[in-house]
């Protein structure tokens, strides 16, 4: 309790001797007033010169009230700086499909594929046999020829499809396949010469015979191909030098062939 009592004394002497400094310091008469409820005035001249003051200059004393400085709201300040970002969320929901878009160009295409395996090799039936075209053709030398010229044998055994032309001396493809054609042509001699003669494909030769005179008037040239031909191919039997004999109707000079199998 006693030491409560001094400190309230204490506290009593520090504002006496603070507020008349105070007072001063603002350079207004020595008098102190706090708006509100509570007033305390302080005259270190006395309250008569005080008195007389306020009696003979009140508007003066009034201004000093007003210019007292008052508890008032002042204008907003400018907003402070950015702070630091916070931390990432968590991720939201995904949200739903969006619409499909418009249909892309159409894309170039691709390149061929690998070759397949080869199937199972079947057998032929008879049904095969008959479905295949029935092209074949003989035909013999009737007249002589010599030089270099195509053999024209005019005298037709056989001419299954009409592929063969005796007045050319040509066989001309109209299915694609396997072909086989022989020739004989007998040399006529007696003067000691040599006789040579050519089957030819479209004007290349692919078979060749050749038959000399050695002591004897007669001797054959004879030979046999296997082709694969196409249609508009021609197949004849061209004399490359000497003397090839005709037999009227005994065919001593023969041509001949006939289709294997059309592709």
């Amino acid at each position: 309790m006693i030491a409560t009592g001094v400190c309230g004394v204490a506290l009593v002497l520090v504002l006496v001797v603070l507020i008349p400094v105070v007072v001063n310091s603002a350079g207004t008469p020595a008098r102190y007033e706090m708006l509100g409820s509570c007033q305390m005035v302080c005259d270190s001249h006395g309250t008569a010169t005080t008195a007389t003051a306020k009696a003979t200059n009140p508007m003066k004393d009034n201004r000093l009230v007003q210019s007292l400085p008052t508890f008032i709201q002042g204008p907003q300040g400018e907003p402070g700086r950015v702070g630091r970002m916070g931390p990432r969320g968590p991720a939201g929901e995904p949200g739903p499909p969006g619409p499909a878009g418009p249909p892309g160009d159409r894309g170039s295409p691709g390149p061929p594929g690998p070759p397949g395996a080869n199937g199972p090799t079947g057998a032929i039936s008879a049904a095969t046999y008959n479905t295949v075209p029935k092209i074949a053709f003989y035909a013999g030398l009737k007249k002589q020829h010599e030089g270099y010229e195509v053999l024209k044998f005019d005298d037709v055994v056989t001419n299954l499809g009409n592929h063969y032309d005796p007045a050319t001396g040509k066989f001309t493809c109209s299915i694609p396949g396997i072909y086989f054609f022989v020739y004989h042509v007998l040399m006529r001699g007696g003067d000691g010469t040599s006789m040579w003669a050519d089957l030819c494909k479209n004007n290349q030769v692919r078979a060749s015979a050749i038959a000399q005179d050695a002591d004897q008037n007669y001797d054959y040239a004879s030979n046999s191909v296997v082709l694969h031909l196409e249609p508009g191919d021609e197949i004849y039997i061209k004399l490359d030098g000497g003397k090839a004999h005709g037999g009227n109707n005994n065919k001593y000079s023969t041509f001949s062939g006939f289709m294997l199998y059309a592709d």
